[in-house]
């Protein structure tokens, strides 16, 4: 689930911030502008124009100078072995975090390039992202070592009594609005049936043993994380969710985001060719992308974060991914057989 939300199109940092962020790198110039970047819903992204070039500016919210420097590291590694990413830019000290107001930044080269969902993407580029996806995690287990004191993911999944609570609340919060808009409607009608679909499958709760393969992972693959130039891909971002998890599962939620389509199904003849790149790749067998599905599926079947977010927490931003999401939990449980086949055959 998400962490909390911020403003990412909050004001950039002002001029004093750039200067005494500027003057620590070497030939870095002067600002001439910093203009906040809307898109994406975590974090703080900002495009920085100096006298010398542009930037792309991360102002990275947690604070955490060791894990984002470890980031980093990683990015550099795998700029090395020829992966499409993004490393920082380090300072004339070799440093790449700069803390600045007690605020911890970050300045990267800037890439040209656009975000591409899967609606957009040819048979042959589905297949390279998956076969991307697969190097990704294959190369993360080259650059990575153990005892980086990284908790290991639990294999338990969600309690559909804990769902049912999570849904009654919303379904108050829902219907205390005083003035209710057709979203509102469709988060009532969307809450009451996942309900009637976990009391009908929680006999199919994922057993804790069934976890898949674990490995390093981006942590957070998906269209505004990955941009492309002319069709191909030019850069892999944000890696702040780097860590330890089943690594096939990353490959499945990835398929899930990509190749929904608005009306909540998924391009199944996509995830083929998609899925087959990754598993080529990955070297991961039918058994564990069978156990990732099964997981994820059931990940999205208690998942209420966008309704979480925008009841509990008044922020819309996450609404507009709502009717597809909603849709594709309910889909995907009706086509359960044919989503599996996808992600195996």
């Amino acid at each position: 689930m998400p962490r909390s939300p911020v403003d990412s199109a909050e004001a950039a940092p002002d001029g004093e911030t750039l200067s005494a962020l500027l003057r620590r790198y070497d030939g870095a110039g002067d600002a001439v502008s910093c203009e906040p970047l809307t898109q994406g819903l975590l974090n703080r992204g900002y495009r920085l124009a100096t006298t010398r070039g542009r930037f792309f500016l991360k102002h990275h919210l947690d604070g955490d100078r060791t894990a984002i420097t470890r980031q980093h590291r990683v990015t550099q590694r795998l700029d090395a072995l020829g992966l499409p990413v993004a490393p920082p830019v380090p300072d004339a000290d070799g440093r790449t975090v700069a803390v600045i107001g007690g605020r911890c930044y970050a300045l990267h080269p800037w890439i040209d390039g656009r975000h591409c969902d899967g609606g957009e993407l040819t048979a042959a580029q589905c297949w390279r992202l998956g076969g991307l996806l697969g190097l990704v995690h294959t190369c993360l287990e080259r650059v990575m070592r153990s005892g980086t004191g990284d908790r290991r993911p639990s294999g338990e999944a969600a309690v559909p009594e804990d769902t049912f609570a999570v849904i009654e609340q919303l379904l108050t919060l829902v219907r205390g609005r005083r003035a209710r808009d057709a979203f509102d409607e469709l988060a009532e009608h969307r809450l009451i049936e996942r309900r009637a679909l976990l009391e009908r499958h929680a006999h199919r709760r994922p057993e804790a043993h069934a976890v898949p393969a674990t490995g390093w992972v981006h942590g957070d693959f998906h269209p505004l994380n990955l941009l492309y130039r002319d069709t191909e891909p030019a850069a892999i971002v944000d890696w702040d969710r780097l860590g330890v998890q089943p690594r096939a599962e990353e490959a499945v939620r990835a398929a899930a985001i990509f190749f929904v389509r608005p009306g909540g199904t998924l391009a199944l003849a996509k995830v083929r060719s998609y899925a087959r790149a990754y598993r080529c790749a990955a070297g991961a067998g039918t058994s564990e992308m069978a156990a990732a599905v099964h997981r994820v599926w059931w990940e999205r079947l208690n998942d209420f974060w966008m309704l979480r977010w925008r009841y509990q927490r008044g922020d819309g931003r996450a609404d507009p991914q709502f009717p597809a999401a909603a849709a594709l939990a309910v889909w995907w449980t009706r086509e359960y057989d044919a989503v599996r086949d996808a992600f195996c055959g």
